[in-house]
């Protein structure tokens, strides 16, 4: 039965069979990799697997410092006033807000002190980096 029927197939097509592929004159022939490139899978959820890596990122909560650790920390900071002009090397630690989410990290930075802006409240480093003195937690 199976033969049969494989054999009325092959003649409904014979007259077609053995044709010459059909070429178009007003396309361009596509190449083979954008032919394949029609059935690769697709991302049917766009930008959920960076959602999801979002989620999963850690923060650190703000530590709130005790006030006989703000006194240490501001004692520091006016000796660095006052040697400014000299550039003194320093490691800051400071609390670095998470554009994202809530919360964010400590960062450490190891470089020579530029100068203490009073006015803006920052600390700005020999690098350019600038420090907010309210995120200071720590100086070395």
């Amino acid at each position: 039965m199976k033969d049969k029927n494989q054999q009325e197939d092959k003649q409904k097509y014979d007259d077609i069979l053995h044709l010459p592929h059909h070429v178009s004159r007003s396309h361009p022939h596509m190449p083979r990799a954008d032919r394949a490139a029609q059935f690769s899978p697709f991302a049917a959820l766009t930008g959920y697997k960076e959602a999801i890596g979002e989620t999963g990122r850690r923060t650190e909560n703000r530590m709130e410092l005790e006030e006989d650790m703000k006194i240490i920390l501001d004692e520091k900071l006016r000796m660095l006033q006052e040697q400014a002009a000299e550039h003194p090397k320093a490691a800051i630690t400071y609390f670095l807000p998470d554009e994202r989410k809530e919360g964010g990290t400590y960062s450490t930075v190891h470089d020579c002190i530029k100068k203490i802006d009073p006015y803006r409240q920052v600390l700005v480093m020999q690098d350019g980096t600038e420090i907010p003195l309210a995120d200071i937690i720590e100086i070395e």
